[in-house]
């Protein structure tokens, strides 16, 4: 989902700045992005890493001049019972979805200057399991809830700054993370039931939230978490 933000920013004209851990992602993603004739940088950087994320940002500013759109989809997940995770294990999904945001916020607020004329935004991105529990994602669903809240304190407290923080709050989408659960036919089928518009969703599908938050139109809207998700979190 986040190379498919990326195509959709770039597509309505931000520059891209790619950040991840892998080299061969990251060239992966680059390539993709300059067939689609987007400006790009790839920058190698792990989210849990306070200096790899100054250096993206450093590298950013030197490319570029600004940074007026933070996008924060690093983002992990490990399906095991709650009495059977280890510290490791917790820490590991802690620290990537939780802790990464938050320091990318950070280090990117430095930075950022929001002014009337334009608003800076950043974008975080949560998840449904945020807002309702599921069995086996114990931290994980800690993690995108404690996202939800990090949005909405961040937005009151940047306010005066212009920076607008929202969040998207994905469903079920074809990705590699949800590969082994769309490959169990009945937990896959019992997904599909649940969700009004019958099917997983596409990674394109999520990247029209980002493009509206990054954009003029939601100048008035922060702390706001919009779900992009086919009705899931709603059916009952």
């Amino acid at each position: 989902m986040g190379l498919a933000m990326a195509k959709g920013l770039g597509k309505a004209g931000a520059r891209i700045v790619i950040v991840g851990r892998s080299d061969e992602k990251n060239s992966r993603a680059h390539g993709e992005l300059l067939e689609e004739e987007i400006t790009a940088i790839a920058v190698k950087g792990d989210v849990t890493q306070v200096n790899e994320i100054r250096n993206a940002v450093a590298m950013a500013m030197d490319k570029f001049g600004f940074l007026d759109v933070l996008v924060n989809s690093a983002g992990v997940s490990m399906a095991i019972p709650a009495h059977q995770m280890t510290d490791a294990q917790w820490s590991t999904v802690i620290s990537t979805n939780l802790k990464g945001t938050f320091m990318c916020c950070q280090e990117v607020f430095r930075v950022m200057k929001g002014t009337k004329e334009k608003p800076a935004k950043i974008i975080n991105i949560a998840g449904i399991y945020g807002f309702f529990g599921g069995s086996f994602v114990s931290a994980y669903s800690a993690s995108k809830g404690a996202v939800v809240q990090l949005t909405r304190s961040l937005a009151v407290e940047w306010a005066p700054r212009n920076i607008r923080v929202n969040a998207i709050v994905p469903g079920w989408f074809e990705t590699a993370m949800t590969a082994p659960i769309r490959m169990a036919p009945d937990t896959a089928r019992g997904i599909i039931r649940r969700t009004p518009l019958g099917r997983f969703g596409l990674p394109e599908e999520v990247a029209g939230a980002a493009v509206f938050l990054a954009s003029r139109a939601a100048d008035f809207i922060t702390g706001a978490c919009i779900s992009v998700d086919g009705g899931f979190s709603i059916a009952s």
